[in-house]
């Protein structure tokens, strides 16, 4: 679990690249920038920081914050409660994405993955700034960002974490949102 020292110095970092890439936050928003390190407390390698701007019933939209090279974990959004599970769509707003799911493998991906993770999909798609791509509900994805960091802009039907599953049986969803 990441120190609250630790959170707030992402939660400034994060708040950074996006002032860089012209995203404005309000000050409510930059204070609860959702800081999640997939309970394994290695939030340079594996983990997001997190701009949630509405989540309702229907629809969510999200900014997802990236270092360099960090990555979110294998995952899959099944169906709860009657929905298919939630359908996202990830629009690249800077830095590129290197996107991970279904699909014939890439040959050469360009992921740099920690040799402990646990990864079974490697259909590459490469996202660069204005470019997007959907992903249906229960589809296993994951994603990394390149050498300058990357954010990407999140468009989904509801967004209900605690019931996304991990590929990768040690990762938890734990956040910290308020250092």
């Amino acid at each position: 679990m990441l120190t609250a020292q630790e959170s707030d110095a992402a939660r400034t970092r994060a708040v950074n690249l996006l002032q860089e890439a012209g995203i404005a936050l309000t000050g409510s928003e930059a204070m609860e920038i959702e800081v999640a390190d997939f309970g394994l407390s290695r939030l340079e390698e594996t983990g997001l920081e997190v701009v949630v701007y509405v989540n309702t019933d229907r629809v969510c939209a999200k900014e997802l914050v990236m270092f360099p090279w960090q990555l979110c974990p294998e995952h899959r959004h099944p169906p709860f409660e009657g929905p298919a599970g939630k359908e996202e769509t990830f629009r690249c707003r800077s830095g590129v994405v290197y996107l991970y799911t279904e699909g014939e493998p890439t040959a050469r991906p360009a992921a740099q993955t920690p040799a402990d993770g646990v990864f079974t999909v490697w259909c590459e798609i490469v996202l660069r700034p204005g470019d997007q791509h959907t992903i249906m509900p229960n589809t296993l994805h994951w994603f990394q960002a390149g050498d300058e960091g990357a954010i990407v802009s999140e468009f989904s039907t509801r967004s209900a974490d605690e019931h996304d599953v991990f590929t990768d049986p040690r990762i938890r969803r734990e956040t910290q949102i308020e250092g």
